[in-house]
């Protein structure tokens, strides 16, 4: 879910993965496999979508799947995973949105 948190972040803020890649010096590649979740998110990472979308690196570990916790079972954790996939769709429903506006111009 952390990568999907991450792109729905950099498209609600309209920026272009290219753009993003390059800000952050990596490969647009690189940064592709991130966002659909073939590499793994790493601190580094999360710092520097921290820094550059003013979010608090800890609003994006809340989209972590894991969180070193012996049991994914309890209650709490699956409310987390219910409400952090709530709040994605929401933001994904308003890129969407702004992207229909868009093309309507």
């Amino acid at each position: 879910m952390i990568y999907r948190a991450l792109k729905t972040i950099r498209l609600y803020h309209n920026i272009k993965q290219s753009e993003l890649a390059e800000i952050f010096g990596m490969s647009k590649s690189y940064l592709s496999e991130i966002e659909s979740g073939k590499k793994t998110v790493n601190f580094d990472i999360l710092e520097s979508y921290s820094k550059q979308f003013e979010i608090p690196v800890s609003s994006l570990i809340f989209f972590s799947e894991e969180l070193n916790s012996p049991s994914k079972k309890k209650v709490a954790e699956k409310f987390r995973l219910v409400f952090a996939d709530k709040i994605l769709k929401i933001m994904e429903w308003s890129v969407e949105r702004n992207e229909e506006k868009e093309t309507e111009n």
